[in-house]
């Protein structure tokens, strides 16, 4: 099923346009700045095979594009986008629709690309007659907390982990 874009409420200045599997670089590279941000000193390179795994016409990806200056080209390299798959509730069986990426460029921050992009995600959530949409955040990644609580998000669960200390081998 092809997917068009929804109106979506971006502010002025900027349109929406609707991402393919064309778009595989351009998504590994929003996925890695985006946990570049949160942990500077890591490696993300495995993150383009999470990109080949689940990258499909199933899983919508909707970019943000900057219109040109008065007279200017326009560039069409993406400022934001949002990636969205499907989950399946585990108290319920219900499928429903899961965030795998959201992103914005810091320099287009705070100006409601995340809050249009994430409409964008519930409209078309709607429309498939989902009934909840979920996403994963980090802890400690204050401003996403603030967005999503402001959206009417809430935590439903949380994801505990523990490393392990490998053994030495000959040990």
């Amino acid at each position: 099923m092809e997917l068009e874009p929804q109106r979506s409420p971006l502010p002025t200045g900027y349109h929406l346009r609707l991402g393919s599997g064309l778009d595989r670089a351009q998504v590994v590279k929003f996925m890695q700045r985006t946990y570049q941000e949160l942990y500077p000193d890591r490696s993300f390179a495995h993150l383009a095979q999470t990109v080949d795994q689940y990258l499909s016409r199933d899983t919508p990806l909707w970019w943000v594009i900057a219109d040109p200056e008065e007279g200017g080209l326009q560039d069409p390299t993406p400022v934001a986008g949002v990636w969205a798959g499907n989950a399946v509730d585990q108290t319920t069986g219900d499928r429903h629709a899961h965030i795998f990426l959201l992103y914005v460029m810091p320099e287009h921050r705070r100006c409601g690309l995340g809050r249009a992009l994430m409409q964008q995600v519930e409209t078309w959530s709607q429309q498939r007659g989902d009934r909840q949409v979920g996403l994963q955040v980090f802890s400690d990644n204050q401003p996403a907390l603030r967005l999503y609580e402001s959206l009417g998000y809430h935590c439903q669960s949380l994801w505990m982990v523990k490393p392990l200390e490998m053994p030495t081998p000959g040990s």
